[in-house]
């Protein structure tokens, strides 16, 4: 098959590695400076460091010749890119089905990945959505890791994740596009909360208890937005919940841990040098939250110290002074 990557970011490069060991791949940079490098170091040093780009793997900044080529494109931009990339291979008159390899609401919109895709690039697109705990270093060095492929299309979902399946990287099927993607989008707000409660070093017990309690926010939320309560049991709800909240690679663990610490997030972000999508992602949740009446204290700890000036202290304070009440509210 022949496969287009949009994204030459570190998921994005961990895929287009992935994915080149069975089909044509191409990784497509925005960046003429990025491409450069990369095809003078051959690697993505910015992004992927130490993982070699085989020579089978095109790299370009093109994209009217490669749309031609390619019968699948995987967008692997951060959320914020998405829609400005969309409307690049749209303005081309491209109609190929898509892979969304992103995770977040779109700032402004709250919109979902997909209804970003129906409304810049087609209404009646092929789409499918990729999801599950995975950090790209260790599916760059393939290294066992399973994902969940999602479309409304069920033919396309079993068919795509048939074609990128291997006994490295695991790939399911699921016809439960929301609930993949809120389930992606809101284990980034609940991580930055769990790095806070370790950077504040209160330990393991409190660290399970807000995962637990994290996830009872995501499944609320996501259900309320259309999803099912089963996906947020499986691999791109608890599954990458767990991962992003207790793994050293998480960028979202590290900004919690950091604010911990007192640092100011304008000088955090720097520092991780990467899109963290945890950051954006808790305006629209918080928003959301209250769009649809749903408890998210959580949620709410969160977007109050990224957003509202509280400090880390009453903000853990407030959460932990809240009235007990039954676990299943």
């Amino acid at each position: 098959m022949k496969i287009l990557v949009l994204g030459a970011g570190a998921w994005g490069t961990a895929l287009a590695l992935h994915l080149s060991a069975c089909h044509h791949v191409t990784l497509w940079t925005h960046s003429s400076e990025h491409l450069a490098e990369m095809m003078s170091l051959g690697e993505n040093r910015r992004y992927l460091p130490g993982r070699h780009l085989p020579p089978s793997m095109r790299l370009t900044v093109e994209l009217e010749a490669e749309l031609k080529q390619a019968e699948l494109i995987f967008v692997v931009v951060p959320v914020a890119g998405l829609r400005a990339t969309l409307e690049k291979i749209a303005a081309l008159n491209s109609s190929l089905p898509l892979v969304l390899g992103c995770k977040g609401f779109e700032a402004g919109s709250a919109k979902l990945p997909h209804q970003v895709v129906q409304e810049v690039y087609s209404a009646d697109v092929t789409c499918g959505v990729l999801s599950g705990p995975s950090f790209a270093q260790e599916v760059a060095q393939g290294l066992p890791a399973a994902l969940t492929l999602a479309s409304q299309d069920d033919g396309f979902a079993r068919t795509v994740a048939s074609e990128i399946h291997t006994p490295w990287l695991r790939v399911y099927s699921s016809s439960d596009v929301i609930g993949v993607e809120t389930g992606g989008a809101l284990k980034n707000v609940i991580a930055i909360a769990a790095g806070i409660s370790d950077g504040m070093a209160f330990g393991n017990n409190a660290r399970a208890a807000l995962i637990t309690r994290g996830l009872a926010e995501i499944t609320r939320l996501g259900m309320a937005m259309g999803g099912r309560k089963e996906t947020f049991m499986g691999l791109t709800g608890v599954g990458d919940l767990i991962l992003t909240c207790t793994g050293d690679l998480s960028r979202n663990r590290q900004v919690g841990m950091l604010l911990a610490t007192g640092q100011p997030l304008t000088e955090i972000l720097p520092r991780i040098g990467h899109v963290t999508e945890g950051v954006y992602t808790v305006r629209e949740a918080y928003g959301l939250g209250r769009q649809f009446g749903i408890e998210m204290p959580v949620t709410q700890a969160v977007y109050d110290i990224l957003y509202e000036g509280v400090s880390v202290q009453d903000a853990i304070r407030e959460m932990l002074d809240r009235e007990a009440g039954p676990e299943a509210g």
